[in-house]
């Protein structure tokens, strides 16, 4: 099988082109094409005037051997890569003791099914609930303004990505393709079969639901027990070495392998790790508002005349402004057709967090403007940048009326320094609600400035991005974590054995498919050291 990279059509291709495509580039007849199916499909649209898809393809041919000689000079072809997994143990006959995976994000659940396919027969613990009973209690926030500490955005199963866009791409490097074992399970789980070809795949969060339990189903069928409203307050260490987990309510799971997967808001099991001593330091992360315009404005900028073709969908965005203070101001998280959502885990906290579904058809485009910041603004302790997020967050609350709705501004408004009374053609998606109010105090001097600055700069390159009725609402604050557990080359915490830091929590990865991969590479870490 061939990979042929780089094969350009016209948008509205008819499907015969492809094959005709295939042959020219090849130069060989018809008779000789065994077959072919799609690795990748994007889009170039930095033309507007013409926009051409991009595929790759896998191709079967006669006299392969052949093809490659003659093609010799051409970088874009060559043998198919090797995307298939293959276990790197196996649990031994008779093993008595059980791994624990804490947590059941996107990291956690890919960490527990290697570990379960692996037949170590994991201990999966989540502090919040099963999705089904999560989603009541996260629109209970949403919708009543009515927070659960123990279940909301940030926990319960399927972690922070279940009420995101549920993107899947990554910038990680990848070279033993572990990102194709991770949407492959997806696709067993039930996701759309295109997430395994589209350059950029996302699910959303009403499909991310259903994935998650056929996840969970899978897991136990192979002998993993999966507890939820199980919080590890505690951690059982002696001479450096993990020997348990303490569970809130009192019981202590005897284990010595832990993949800690916690997510990057579970601040009282940093907080548990830091008193008992497990190395970590605080870590570079960004604080910033949500920025909300129409759909349709991003969608014209982007395609211009082929704005709505459905190949092309809702368009999205990636923006950087480096500042004169020295800030680097960047879009994050950038949510096309979606809304804007209450990710609070705290009580007297207000967070903002972005989300679409999978039709991407909601009025408004929204993406966090968020800045840079590093240990040097808040130095001391490691958890200090915990509680750096937390003032912002409690400042948050507090302009937005004590009562989870969030503090909002017209971006015309914002730039002008003044208040911003009431909205206008763009509406807010935020629930419970939007307080227009005046943002100038909701982030400090350096990031207001910041801020300030780039939009202008920002609208020279998607014109109308400073519109006066853009939407400003604050604060975006958890873009990744404030701390990093490290870890040495065999995935292990510094000074704890058998605890092994992984996926975004512990400062490993940023985003869905980032935080799968790394729960692959821990779990086949761990399996190795409990396979001897």
């Amino acid at each position: 099988m061939l990979r042929l990279t780089e094969l350009k059509l016209p948008l509205d291709h008819p499907e015969s082109a492809l094959r005709a495509s295939v042959l020219a580039r090849l130069g060989i007849p018809d008779s000789d094409l065994l077959g072919y199916s799609i690795a990748r499909r994007g889009y170039d649209a930095r033309r507007k005037s013409d926009i051409h898809l991009v595929y790759s393809l896998d191709v079967e041919v006669k006299n392969e051997a052949e093809v490659l000689r003659r093609l010799a000079h051409d970088k874009h072809l060559g043998p198919k890569p090797d995307d298939s997994y293959r276990p790197v143990a196996h649990a031994p006959q008779g093993l008595q003791e059980r791994p624990v995976v804490i947590g059941t994000g996107p990291c956690g659940l890919l960490a527990g099914l290697l570990l379960a396919e692996m037949g170590f027969k994991p201990i999966i613990l989540e502090r919040g609930k099963a999705v089904r009973e999560r989603t009541k209690d996260t629109f209970g926030l949403w919708r009543q303004g009515v927070l659960n500490p123990e279940s909301n955005v940030q926990f319960g199963e399927g972690g922070a990505g279940t009420f995101s866009d549920g993107k899947l791409h990554s910038g990680i490097k990848d070279p033993r393709q572990l990102g194709r074992k991770v949407l492959t399970e997806f696709v067993k789980a039930g996701a759309p079969e295109e997430i395994l070809y589209i350059s950029k795949p996302h699910i959303g969060t009403f499909r991310l639901v259903g994935m998650v339990e056929h996840m969970r189903a899978t897991m136990e069928s192979l002998g993993a027990e999966i507890r939820f409203q199980s919080k590890v307050e505690d951690f059982d260490i002696e001479d450096g070495q993990l020997r348990g987990v303490i569970l809130a309510g009192g019981e202590t799971i005897a284990t010595r392998h832990v993949v800690l997967a916690v997510g990057h808001s579970a601040r009282d099991t940093f907080q548990a790790l830091h008193q008992r001593g497990v190395y970590m330091e605080a870590k570079p992360f960004s604080i910033g508002f949500r920025i909300e315009h129409p759909q349709s404005l991003i969608d014209r900028c982007r395609f211009g005349d082929r704005a709505g073709h459905p190949l092309l969908g809702a368009a999205d965005y990636k923006l950087v402004h480096h500042c004169k203070n020295g800030r680097s101001v960047y879009s994050f998280c950038m949510c096309p057709g979606g809304t804007v959502v209450a990710a609070a885990s705290e009580p007297g906290r207000v967070v903002t967090n972005g989300m679409s579904q999978y039709s991407r058809n909601e009025r408004n485009a929204n993406s966090g403007i968020v800045v840079g910041i590093t240990p040097e603004d808040y130095p001391g302790s490691p958890l200090a940048g915990i509680e750096l997020q937390r003032r912002w967050e409690e400042q948050a609350y507090k302009l937005g009326g004590e009562n989870y709705q969030a503090p909002g501004q017209l971006v015309g408004d914002f730039l002008a320094g003044r208040p911003s009374t009431q909205f206008g053609s763009v509406q807010p998606s935020y629930t419970p609600g939007v307080h227009p109010t005046d943002l100038a105090t909701a982030l400090p001097d350096y990031a207001i400035a910041a801020i300030r600055e780039a939009l202008p700069a920002f609208d020279k390159q998607i014109k109308g991005y400073a519109m006066h009725d853009a939407v400003l609402t604050g604060v975006e604050t958890r873009t990744s974590s404030p701390v990093r557990i490290k870890r040495g080359e065999d995935f292990q915490s510094l000074n704890t054995r058998g605890l092994y830091p992984a996926g975004e929590g512990a400062g490993y990865a940023g985003g869905i498919l980032s935080a799968a991969v790394d729960g692959i590479k821990v779990a086949e870490a761990l399996a190795l050291d409990m396979a001897g």
